[in-house]
């Protein structure tokens, strides 16, 4: 079997990797994108939230009271659900979050992501737009809404904490509210509305969009293990389903399953996993959600989708390999029905979606510090979608000697 020869070799067909790929191929970079699976986003990329948030420069952080923390290990805080064996092997990782987590650690973070996050419906929109997919992706932002006079003052402040960084967003009494989003429950008594964002109706759908753009394009999308990495000579190797390929540079976009490559360059990069799940549910009678809504308090978020009306959780400390559970589904499937009429369940099982995370909730985009050749852009947290443009936007400036638009020095391998 003939060997492929090309010029880059992105390892990740999410939409993290698949956006880098577009991104090297426009600045004339013959590109072949491999992932173990036949169609792209078919992992972490095919049920998120559907958010492009370009309001998200806080990170979501590790609490720093001791109240909080113990409502967290108390199994008292329904954002967050732990499973408690799993605990002593992801320990360390939560420890470094912590420390992480501080005030000015969070504000370091908050402002290395600005210039992310506040270019990414610019980028969203400009692939979508070359893919056909502007269907896919709808205007209308975003809502937090709050139940108590105590998440009131949360929201606020945490809208008032975006001020400086320029970001539009208008609070809204339960009037307000109702104006935009009529069919909400009657614990709803107001929110922050996030006028900017954009949503997307099927993320997994958008993301694939986006990989036939770059197959259309003249890029080869390849099956392959992307364990079998290898430099050879001054080439990287891999083998995949087609036959053996040949690159000259090699991107690792493999999410939650970058570790063992980066371990295996030897690499000690702390990426920790998030994990999250969603269940769809079909609206009772003529209720209709026009845009996502996150309930503040309890910490899931409501978004319409193609599928029906998706509930997606919050965080799941486990192990990133521990068996599924609908545990979490199940605790917060109450509070949703509160928040807006829900019928039935439309899928069997919750999906299970496993999100990357450094302590710092930032990523990883840059060069590997020892082998070249080989670069990194992984670690987007929570916001995967949200970042996969623009992280291979500026992962391909890098890679193409041009002036990158953002620093990158925030996201360089090393600073662990």
């Amino acid at each position: 079997m003939a060997s492929l020869k090309t010029d880059v070799v992105v390892l990740g067909a999410g939409i993290v990797g698949v956006a880098a790929a577009l991104h090297l191929q426009a600045r004339g970079r013959a590109v072949a994108l491999v992932d173990r699976a036949a169609t792209a986003a078919s992992e972490t990329s095919f049920g998120n939230a559907g958010i492009v948030q370009s309001e998200a420069v806080f990170p979501y952080t590790f609490p720093r009271a001791p109240a909080e923390i113990a409502r967290a290990a108390l199994g008292l805080d329904p954002r967050v659900h732990i499973r408690y064996a799993s605990l002593p092997a992801i320990a360390p990782w939560l420890w470094r979050y912590f420390l992480a987590s501080s005030p000015r650690g969070r504000l370091a973070t908050a402002m290395a992501m600005r210039g992310l996050v506040q270019r990414s419906v610019a980028e969203h929109s400009a692939l979508a737009e070359a893919a056909g997919a502007q269907s896919l992706l709808r205007g209308g932002g975003w809502i937090k809404a709050y139940r108590t006079r105590r998440g009131e003052d949360l929201a606020l402040k945490d809208m008032e904490e975006t001020r400086p960084f320029d970001i539009p967003s208008v609070a809204l009494d339960r009037n307000q509210m109702l104006a935009l989003e009529p069919h909400l429950g009657e614990v709803a008594r107001g929110g922050v509305h996030f006028t900017d964002p954009l949503s997307a109706s099927d993320p997994a759908a958008l993301t694939q969009a986006y990989a036939r753009l770059f197959v259309a394009r003249g890029g080869h999308y390849l099956i392959g293990d992307a364990l079998t990495l290898r430099q050879s000579g001054g080439d990287w190797a891999l083998d995949s389903v087609e036959g053996p390929l040949r690159a000259g540079a090699a991107v690792v976009a493999l999410g939650p399953w970058s570790k063992e490559l980066v371990d295996a360059f030897g690499y000690r990069i702390p990426l920790g996993v998030k994990r999250g799940y969603h269940m769809h549910y079909a609206p009772k009678g003529n209720a209709v959600l026009n845009r996502p809504v996150l309930d503040l308090e309890r910490g899931y978020l409501l978004a319409p989708m193609t599928r029906g009306l998706r509930l997606t959780s919050g965080a799941e400390f486990a192990r990133r390999d521990d068996p599924p559970s609908s545990v979490h589904i199940d605790l917060l499937e109450p509070s949703a029905r509160e928040m807006f009429p829900l019928a039935e369940r439309r899928d069997a099982v919750p999906w299970l979606g496993k999100r990357p995370c450094l302590p710092d909730m930032l990523p990883v985009i840059g060069p590997a510090p020892r082998h070249k050749g080989l670069w990194f852009d992984f670690g987007h947290q929570h916001l995967g979608l949200t970042l996969g443009p623009v992280s291979g936007l500026l992962l391909a400036q890098m890679m193409s000697g041009e002036t990158p638009f953002a620093d990158p020095a925030p996201f360089r391998a090393d600073r662990f």
